[in-house]
């Protein structure tokens, strides 16, 4: 009984963590070959930022990730609504949808996924 319960607890802390630093990736090649884009998506809580120019998260699995904005970026609600960025501050919680270009992560989107 106790193993079962040390396990439960176990089980339950690893979901959590997991949950919190979960990242998803897309992987897209034009019919050539020739080029690759990765786009990827990062959830974590804002620790710094600058409208416009960057955002620095922390996602739970140590030191904090900073990401540079594109030209354009969009911020969005969960469910797509678009949001002025002053909505986004410091502890919220958000989703950035981000580019790889060379040793830079390029946001084009911050969803905003905080619960109102």
């Amino acid at each position: 009984m106790i193993k079962l319960f040390l396990g439960f607890i176990c089980a339950t802390a690893l979901c959590v963590v997991t949950a919190h630093a979960q990242s998803s990736s897309t992987t897209t090649t034009t019919a050539g070959g020739e080029s690759t884009t990765t786009t990827t998506e990062n959830n974590g809580t804002v620790t710094e930022f600058v409208p416009g120019t960057s955002i620095v998260l922390s996602t739970g699995t140590g030191e904090p990730v900073h990401y540079k904005f594109s030209k354009t970026v969009t911020y969005v609600t969960s469910d797509g609504k678009v949001i002025e960025a002053s909505k986004i501050r410091k502890s919220s919680k958000v989703r950035v949808h981000y580019i790889k270009d060379g040793n830079d992560m390029v946001v084009d989107r911050v969803i905003y996924t905080d619960k109102d």
